[in-house]
């Protein structure tokens, strides 16, 4: 008998539910927790002994342990002058340690090296130099070669970052930008920021104690980069600080330190992803002068002034064909023409770094003239999404605007979740086909191509498109005896295939949620047929809270950072492995715990829910999911049919056929014979209207006519 079971069996206990679900509350993305950004802390035995570098926890801990206890019932200490002195003394000495500290550079064995970015799971191959010997493949001996080039993996082990502490000491950063950044509270960097930042700040250095570096050539001058690291991992952060801290270096050795020249371009997929790496580079160059911009419709820049003068003859030739030439010959035109310039001149943007879509930026580059206009001052290329930003819906506007850097010195990085073969391929070619490529060096964190391993993934099956709303109702009402896995509560994401399903299923949850709660304001839906504005209030309305429940197309899945999102519905399977990724990626950001992925597949997904199947079974292996942990299990993956590079294409390019029409598919909770006999009533009533219509036509004719007089 238990004693303490006896003694309190008079108390009210509280439910096991409200226990459970408080416990699940605390480890949700919204609760604000601090956690470790690094995904990856994975053991490796040394080749060298026992002896191991102190992780940057470790170092935590002891000076966590090192402060001084404090008493809050003690009377207050009066300093004496003795006290006062020692402790501006040791100030003192701080910052000379400090001081010292910055100009030694430790540099790390290799062996080290590789050992840190193995526990990290980090990859860093050389892809110029294996894409130079697989261009040598001839056709007899294809096979036999392309064994080879395999094996000449050409894999790197630069200087990792141990610490933020570094960019200052280490690799010389500007100390504004080191500030921005104390401020903003960045310590431990993630994986992406461990093996990407030394190499674009200064790869001379990180490649020093790299075995037959000859082979890199000149790196002095910067590197290219390509980058496939998880979703929520730190990517912006990785291509900002590099950005910024080139162009407040090339500010301070420069005499006019007021101009303003085009260094950077960061080239986004999506507006709402453009305005949010705005906002983050406006926090690192904080109070340093750097004036970054997103770009909009009718912004010029600097450049095309230069452009202008250059082609001004042919400009005022087509101006005469249109009958301006007149114009040129009065004193009173030459002065409103030399008004108008003036205006134009106000009008011109002055950016250091330019954010902007591609179609935005190509307009640019292609409008009003002849000739395309080219961005010389341009040192730094940063394509993020770089995926999606070179398929073939942005191909010819990436490349174009590429092709217009003429600048020997660019440097050009790639920066995406997911990288396909053949993007990868491109990438490579197009690099080695400017006249000074640098090397080229990828960089891959974790497995690639899968979602983060911090995410709870649901594969669920509804059968019909009412099983999915019911679903998805039941995640909004949630029961107390629900074990299936941890809760989904709001606020979360909701994907669709199209458009119209979007508003269509705002449309039937709009008063799910209850008046008291906030009725129908807590649930919107954002896609790109929405005006700038009316899409710029939704998202401000949802990083505020106020919204809970956001409906959304493709146009959110990539880049956009919710740092307390709880979780995503996925209520049409998406169109690819790389989509889901993606959309997956919007919760779990920054190593955050408790984020739930939840997809929701019918009768009519079958054929090609595998793809999705097989990114969640990666990624729960990654996790160090087995068995009975796993939500995917071995059996359904053997169940579901394979999917064929048709139906592949198809789906990633339209969708799934039975929803690109109404019809069974249409979102509504009404059964069919209610439709049907809604869709009587309103052809009824078109009917009657065209009747009245036509009765009064005939009327009005038979009114007019003349009167033939009475017939005999």
């Amino acid at each position: 008998m238990d004693i303490l079971k006896v003694l309190s069996r008079g108390i009210k206990q509280p439910a096991k539910g409200a226990k459970n679900a408080n416990k699940g509350a605390a480890n949700l993305p919204s609760a604000g927790n601090r956690t470790n950004p690094q995904l990856f802390h994975d053991e490796v035995s040394s080749t060298r002994g026992n002896k191991r570098k102190r992780g940057k926890e470790e170092v935590e801990e002891k000076e966590e342990e090192q402060l001084p206890e404090v008493d809050f019932f003690a009377p207050p200490k009066s300093e004496t002058p003795k006290e006062s002195e020692n402790a501006k003394q040791s100030a003192a000495k701080a910052k000379k340690a400090d001081k010292v500290s910055s100009k030694k550079a430790t540099l790390l064995p290799e062996d080290e090296c590789r050992q840190i970015l193995r526990s990290h799971r980090l990859k860093l191959t050389l892809l110029s130099e294996r894409h130079k010997k697989a261009s040598k493949v001839t056709k007899n001996k294809k096979k036999k070669v392309a064994v080879e080039v395999e094996k000449e993996t050409n894999q790197l082990h630069p200087q990792p970052l141990a610490s933020f502490r570094e960019l200052r000491t280490n690799y010389n950063i500007a100390p504004l930008l080191a500030d921005n950044l104390t401020h903003q509270g960045f310590k431990v960097p993630t994986e992406v920021q461990l093996g990407a930042l030394p190499l674009l700040l200064k790869p001379e250095l990180a490649l020093k104690e790299v075995p037959n570096n000859e082979e890199l050539g000149d790196v002095s001058k910067g590197v290219d980069f390509l980058a496939v690291a998880p979703t929520g991992s730190g990517k912006t952060i990785s291509f900002l600080i590099p950005a910024i801290n080139s162009i407040m270096h090339k500010r301070e050795s420069s005499e006019d330190k007021d101009k303003h020249d085009l260094s950077a371009i960061i080239i986004a997929p999506t507006r709402e992803l453009v305005f949010q790496i705005v906002n983050e580079g406006r926090k690192l160059a904080l109070n340093s002068g750097i004036k970054i911009a997103g770009m909009k419709k009718g912004m010029r820049f600097a450049v095309e002034e230069q452009d202008k003068a250059e082609s001004g003859d042919d400009e005022e030739d087509d101006g005469e064909e249109e009958g301006e030439s007149e114009k040129s010959e009065d004193d009173e035109d030459e002065d409103e023409d030399s008004e108008t310039e003036q205006v134009k001149s106000k009008s011109v943007v002055k950016t250091d770094i330019l954010v902007t879509t591609p179609a935005l930026f190509y307009n640019f580059l292609t409008a009003s003239s002849k000739t395309d206009r080219k961005v010389p001052t341009v040192t730094s290329l940063i394509l993020d999404e770089a995926d999606v930003l070179l398929d073939p819906l942005f191909r010819e506007q990436t490349l174009a605007i590429w092709s217009a850097c003429p600048n020997p010195e660019l440097r050009t990085t790639f920066w995406s979740a997911t990288f396909g073969s053949n993007i990868e391929t491109l990438v490579t070619e197009a690099q080695l086909a400017r006249p000074a490529s640098k090397p080229l060096i990828r960089l891959v964190v974790g497995l690639k191509d899968t979602a983060v391993p911090n995410v709870t993934h649901k594969l669920i099956y509804t059968a019909t498109e009412k099983g999915k709303l019911l679903g998805l109702r039941q995640l909004l009402h949630p029961t107390a005896g629900d074990d299936s896995g941890p809760p989904l509560r709001p606020p979360f994401l909701v994907f669709t295939q199209t458009i119209e399903r979007a508003t269509a299923l705002e449309e039937e949850l709009k008063y799910d949620i209850p008046l008291a709660a906030g009725g129908p304001t807590r649930i919107a839906a954002l896609h790109s047929g929405l005006a700038d504005k009316a899409r710029a209030n939704i998202m401000r309305r949802f990083r505020a809270g106020e919204i809970w429940i956001l409906i959304t197309t493709d146009v959110l899945a990539r880049g956009v950072d919710f740092a307390g999102v709880n979780g995503v519905v996925n209520y049409d399977v998406p169109g690819s492995s790389a989509a889901y990724v993606h959309r997956a990626g919007r919760t779990g950001r920054a190593g955050r715990e408790g984020g739930v992925a939840v997809t929701f597949y019918t009768t009519d997904d079958i054929p090609f829910v595998k793809t999705v199947a097989n990114v969640i079974a990666a990624s729960e292996r990654q996790a160090g999911k087995k068995g009975d942990e796993a939500n995917v299990q071995k059996w359904l993956l053997d169940a579901l049919p394979n999917v064929s590079k048709e139906d592949k294409k198809k789906i990633r390019e339209k969708g799934v056929e039975a929803r690109r029409s109404h019809g069974a598919a249409m979102i509504s909770s009404k059964s069919k014979w209610e439709r049907r006999k809604d869709a009587n009533r309103e052809g009824a009533t078109a009917a009657n209207k065209i009747r009245i219509k036509n009765a009064r036509r005939v009327g009005d004719e038979e009114a007019g006519a003349e009167w033939g007089g009475i017939d005999d």
